[in-house]
């Protein structure tokens, strides 16, 4: 990914941290088996730094969306902290088949490894690491369903298997769900909230619903204006981000 084309996918930068909008497809670090990955393209976001910004979370190859990295050493501890805390608030959107006939709810079932041939493939396991999703109804359109998925824990494939689990797979997932030919998993990390300064209020951020989604989305009541308001609202923080460092360079601190 060239300098441009991951500048465009940042979605929010100050002094500690980076939000950037990773692409579905595209694994977040280089695997065993090399090829590319997102991190190859961190070089592009030092801003000035000596250093590459680091990973503070992961997310699934196939999954698109918010994604947090440290700028420094300090803040990448800070918010791996954060994330271990369960204090960071993270809201995914996906299209599953079927869907509940409720329109929200709680699941709590334990993870565990599906069996050591199978990498990172999980199952729900009694005896597994314990994992929580509260899921409500945003839409339902024909045979799928459009869901708000909210995380209060962080296990591997969690999302996924938690809905599998609940006979309303994600659409397009060929592990947990039914592979659908030439489509991509549509799961995506819509929303993060990260209580980074103690005397301020939380960064929130928001990722646009990626192309390979929109048409089930929208099937089931999305609409574009969704995403006009998103954008609208980063320019805004852009704008002011900017007074702020225009006010400062106006008014330097006496000597």
């Amino acid at each position: 990914m060239t300098a441009d084309e991951i500048s465009a996918r940042l979605l929010y930068r100050d002094g500690l941290m980076l939000v950037v909008d990773k692409p579905a497809g595209l694994p977040v670090h280089r695997g065993p088996k090399g090829g590319e990955s997102f991190e190859d393209s961190f070089k592009h976001l030092r801003f000035g730094l000596p250093r590459d910004p680091a990973l503070a979370h992961r997310l699934d190859k196939d999954t698109s969306g918010c994604l947090v990295l440290g700028r420094h050493r300090k803040a990448l501890e800070k918010l791996m902290k954060l994330f271990k805390q369960g204090r960071i608030a993270k809201t995914y959107w996906a299209v599953v088949q079927g869907g509940p006939a409720e329109d929200e709810g709680f699941i709590d079932l334990p993870l565990g490894r599906l069996d050591a041939t199978r990498g990172w493939w999980m199952k729900v396991d009694p005896a597994g690491q314990p994992a929580q999703t509260r899921w409500r109804v945003l839409g339902r359109g024909g045979d799928f369903c459009w869901l708000e998925l909210k995380p209060l824990t962080g296990r591997t494939h969690q999302l996924r298997v938690h809905c599998a689990s609940q006979n309303f797979p994600i659409f397009a997932d060929p592990i947990y769900g039914v592979a659908a030919p030439d489509q991509t998993l549509h799961l995506h990390a819509r929303a993060i909230s990260i209580p980074i300064s103690a005397n301020k209020p939380a960064v929130e951020v928001e990722a646009c619903v990626p192309d390979h989604m929109k048409a089930l989305l929208a099937a089931s009541g999305w609409t574009p204006a969704l995403d006009e308001a998103v954008l609208a609202a980063r320019r805004a923080r852009e704008a002011e981000q900017l007074r702020r460092a225009d006010e400062s360079a106006s008014n330097p601190p006496e000597a």
